[in-house]
């Protein structure tokens, strides 16, 4: 994209070196050199190796769990932390505007008072994040619009589903017979967006949570016809894989034939390989704002990577052009 910035540095944290990796190689610059290790008590330590006063710095960092084993793996609260003390380095260190770079917002679910006594801790980070010295936030495809409102310092939100709709346009898929399916009424806008992107029908699944447990939902009905019809779900985030998978075995059950599934985050926690393995799921089509741990990988699982997006936009704020193009 460019040969060189002068004053342009992408910093990663320990959650996703990889993405961050590729985004510097888009931008033909590499990553800055930064030494992030801990203490014996698990303390955070971070040294910068190179001089950024003055430099435009986007930092590459989120908070998700990560590891292919329990030994190796660190939280969600390890890497949001970690996030926070690279923030800080930064602003210590007399960087001239920090512009966080985080694929995956950390405690996106919980964006609302949604019963009595419980936090709303995607504003709490938020606040954390402005707080600890952070200049603008770069993020794909938050979990709801209002966790943008949650910040006083500006958000560029990017959108994930041009990617799959490229990906769906130039694969093996006949468009005569597909249906984009929205997995929840949450997803209703994203899957008609690329329903229309596509020129295909679309199909609601009907669901509701089971009060009380977190992560089980229960397929209700399936509004629209895809009997006979190859059908793609799409959502932002895929966790333990209950709601896609038991979404899957219903339109199986209502005639579906192939059915393939597509999400933006895919955190894949606890049994969601294993549900994935057995389910009537034939493609899952993911992207790289979470990292796949080898452990994690199947045949059906194809990873389409976020990171020329990503750093046309950081292109972008960097010269100070606009954004807005790269929204849809």
């Amino acid at each position: 994209m460019a040969s060189s910035y002068s004053d342009l540095i992408i910093l990663s944290g320990n959650a996703n070196r990889a993405l961050a990796k590729s985004i510097a190689d888009h931008l033909s610059l590499p990553l800055c050199d930064a030494v992030i290790t801990a203490f014996a008590d698990g303390e955070i330590s971070v040294r910068i190796e190179e001089s950024i006063r003055g430099k435009d710095i986007f930092l590459v960092q989120y908070g998700i769990r990560v590891g292919d084993t329990l030994d190796e793996t660190r939280s969600v609260n390890d890497n949001l932390m970690e996030l926070l003390v690279l923030i800080d380095t930064l602003k210590r260190a007399s960087a001239g505007r920090i512009n966080v770079v985080t694929p995956y917002y950390a405690y996106c679910r919980q964006d609302r008072k949604a019963s009595p006594r419980v936090p709303i801790s995607a504003k709490l980070v938020a606040d954390l994040i402005s707080v600890a010295g952070a200049d603008r936030v770069l993020t794909i495809d938050l979990h709801s619009d209002q966790i943008m409102g949650f910040f006083d310092i500006p958000v560029d939100r990017l959108h994930a589903m041009p990617i799959m709709a490229s990906y769906i346009m130039n694969h093996d898929f006949d468009l005569s017979r597909l249906v984009v399916v929205a997995p929840d009424m949450g997803s209703v806008t994203r899957s008609r967006k690329l329903a229309e992107r596509i020129g295909v029908p679309i199909a609601i699944i009907d669901k509701r949570h089971v009060q009380g447990v977190d992560n089980v939902t229960e397929v209700m009905s399936i509004i629209g016809d895809v009997n006979g019809k190859d059908v793609i779900m799409i959502d932002d985030i895929i966790d333990t894989a209950g709601t896609v998978v038991n979404s899957a075995y219903k339109l199986k059950e209502s005639g579906a034939e192939k059915i393939y599934a597509a999400c933006t985050h895919a955190l894949l926690s606890g049994p969601a390989v294993d549900r994935i393995r057995e389910s009537p799921i034939d493609k899952l089509v993911i992207t790289d704002t979470v990292p796949l741990p080898q452990s994690r990988a199947l045949d059906k699982i194809e990873v389409v990577s976020v990171a020329e997006l990503l750093s046309k936009a950081i292109y972008r704020i960097h010269s100070g052009a606009a954004v807005s193009v790269l929204f849809e």
